[in-house]
């Protein structure tokens, strides 16, 4: 048996096209290589379970090596093989069915992921990182000669008999010269720990050294000696692929420290293991989230059959969904192609939603199970739920009976619970409910006060995402709206049947607020005088709810056209204050714009926005008035 042929394609020569191509991903040959090994190792132990192979197995241990000197790697199965014919049909024929096509088609791409997968390229992916690749196979079949193929990157190859004697396949790489790098142990494991970390045969590559107990010396202590052991990269049965009845809360938090070793434990997890309409196996985590969520993106792994392909899982994972930690591995999501193709994909889509689904029944059912435990994790897990009710209807759906929201007082309520707390207490005039909020109490705490003096409750509204969170609320709700506690005085928040008059005759208030507009100089306020009660401050300082909103809302991605505006304050002067009756009954000017600006300058202070001179020049002024 010897032939020489020319691989039948209509194009040439397709390997340039294919080192040109796949070269920014290059080390992805070795994954290919390695998950076609796997295949044939999982066909024969398939074909020994239906009894139409009877030899015996043996060890089935995948072997990944190199040699530098003769700069090759080289990776062998013990696999089902293949005789001479299954080599030109397999490699010659169908490997390039599709070639003229694909090169018409991926002519334009940009990216490796475009095209290994398609068209059956996966095995030469090998010309990426080698001038001259060899196959040594030999078949399960009874009698079988064993086979060798030379191609060096050409359309040329040649079969000739081999001399291989243990059923299965070694494929050689001759490495070109750009490509020496490969020839490393330490990249080669760095590969293989982020491709084949965890595929279902065992592949050894080299050995490595391990410490193990060597009896005891003279002070009775252990004595530990060196051994070189079978370096194995893989575990063959991660935890997604057993089933959730067999594992512990043990096995999940060992598994979350393999994937990430930095990383503080995981707050719970949802096992995912589906098979119809799609298949679809994983496990997910919720970690804890800080403040700067970007940093916690790109942390799911997506896998193939155990395979590594991608932490890109953008359109796989919905977008609220993002943050969350793990592995999914479905056969069905279509591999290494365009992202546009993946967002077309149906089983895309239904496993979009079926992520959904799952972590909103996973949530209700956490809230109903143990609510004390559920509200101690909501400061973690709170992002998540109101990033996906603003992000999905059907998640908001669900998640309004397992959302939370807090108050200042550190009380925790749902949706309804809170609407029947405040409902008596918080709807105006109109008839209409008004939720306060602060998103800083501490700078807030003023307005705070005079809400709770009223028996009015603030909620907490301090993440990243609240300001978005609560323009999606608002137009939910019915009836109801949303104000921050500092964005008027409280009886303007929400006006009552009955509520203070400004008791100043018109004549007063013009008086008072001209006085208030000289001595704070500047178009940046505009001066009201209004009625509140004598015991709240004699001015506050506020910026107008819906600019308020929105400028936040630009702070935090969205709506930048309202953050380059200018800052427009109202300045309400409150007419029944004693101070103001002071101010009105001095007759020397000069006393009369020194008491304006000193209880302007207060409210400043109470905002946190006296500073630099302005704040200097009232402490001085304090310090003359005492």
């Amino acid at each position: 048996m010897q032939e020489k042929g020319t691989i039948s394609i209509h194009t040439e020569n397709i390997f340039p096209i294919i080192k040109k191509f796949l070269y920014s991903d290059n080390e992805i040959f070795l994954r290919e290589l390695v998950s076609n090994a796997v295949d044939a190792t999982q066909k024969i132990k398939r074909l020994a379970a239906l009894g139409e192979y009877k030899g015996e197995l043996g060890d089935l241990t995948i072997d990944v090596s190199f040699d530098k000197d003769k700069k090759t790697i080289t990776v062998s199965d013990k696999g089902i093989g293949m005789t001479a014919e299954e080599i030109k049909k397999y490699i010659n024929q169908i490997a390039f069915s599709g070639a003229s096509e694909f090169v018409e088609k991926f002519k334009d791409a940009k990216d490796a992921n475009e095209i290994i997968g398609k068209f059956g390229l996966g095995f030469y992916s090998a010309f990426m990182v080698a001038d001259t690749v060899e196959i040594h196979s030999l078949s399960r079949e009874e009698g079988a000669e064993p086979a060798k193929w030379v191609c060096d990157g050409s359309t040329e190859f040649e079969i000739s008999p081999g001399d291989k004697t243990e059923r299965g396949t070694d494929v050689i790489l001759h490495i070109n010269s750009e490509s020496e790098e490969f020839l490393d142990k330490w990249k080669l494991q760095e590969i293989l720990d982020k491709y084949a970390k965890f595929l279902p045969v065992p592949i050894r590559f080299e050995t490595k050294t391990e410490s193990v107990e060597d009896g005891v010396d003279d002070k009775g202590e252990k004595k530990w000696k060196s051994v070189e052991v079978d370096n194995i990269v893989n575990t063959t049965d991660p935890i997604w692929t057993q089933a959730p009845s067999e594992l512990k809360d043990e096995d999940y938090l060992k598994f979350y420290k393999e994937l990430y070793p930095m990383s503080e434990d995981p707050l719970f997890w949802i096992h995912l293991n589906v098979d119809y309409p799609f298949n679809l196996t994983g496990v997910l985590y919720f970690p804890k989230v800080k403040k700067d969520f970007e940093l916690q993106r790109n942390k799911i792994k997506l896998f193939s059959r155990q395979v590594f392909i991608t932490d890109e899982v953008k359109d796989i994972v919905p977008e609220f969904l993002m943050l969350l930690h793990g592995v999914i591995d479905s056969p069905d999501i279509p591999l290494n192609v365009s992202r546009s193709f993946l967002q077309a994909d149906s089983n895309v889509k239904k496993i979009n939603n079926y992520i959904t689904k799952k972590v909103a029944d996973k949530l209700g059912e956490l809230f109903k199970k143990d609510r004390k435990v559920y509200e101690s994790k909501w400061a973690d897990i709170g992002l998540f739920v109101k990033y996906g009710m603003i992000s999905e209807d059907k998640f908001y759906e669900k998640g309004k009976d397992f959302a939370l929201f807090t108050n200042t007082k550190g009380e925790h309520y749902t949706l309804d619970e809170y609407r029947e707390k405040v409902k008596p207490f918080q709807t105006g005039k109109d008839d209409k409910l008004v939720y306060l909020y602060a998103t800083d109490p501490d700078k807030q705490d003023s307005f705070i006060q005079s809400a709770n003096k009223k028996d009015y409750d603030v909620l907490l509204m301090d993440s990243p995402i609240d300001s978005h969170f609560i323009q999606h609320l608002e137009g939910k709700l019915e009836n109801a709206s949303l104000k921050r506690v500092d964005a008027d005085v409280v009886d303007k928040l929400i006006e009552k049947e009955g509520g203070y008059e400004n008791l100043l005759t018109e004549e007063q208030s013009k008086k008072v607020k001209e006085i208030f507009e000289k001595a704070i100089d500047s178009k940046t306020y505009s001066v009201e005088v209004q009625g509140s009660s004598p015991e709240e401050l004699p001015v506050t300082v506020t910026m107008d709810e819906f600019m308020r909103r929105m400028k936040d809302m630009a702070q935090n991605g969205g709506m930048g056209f309202y953050g380059a505006m200018p800052d427009n304050y109202k300045v309400g002067v409150n007419g029944n204050h004693p101070v103001i009756d002071r101010i009105l009954k001095s007759e020397d000017a000069a006393e009369q714009e020194r008491l304006a600006k000193q209880a302007f300058d207060l409210a400043l202070l109470s905002q946190g926005l006296l500073k630099g001179k302005e704040l200097t020049a009232f402490v001085k002024r304090s310090v003359e008035l005492i």
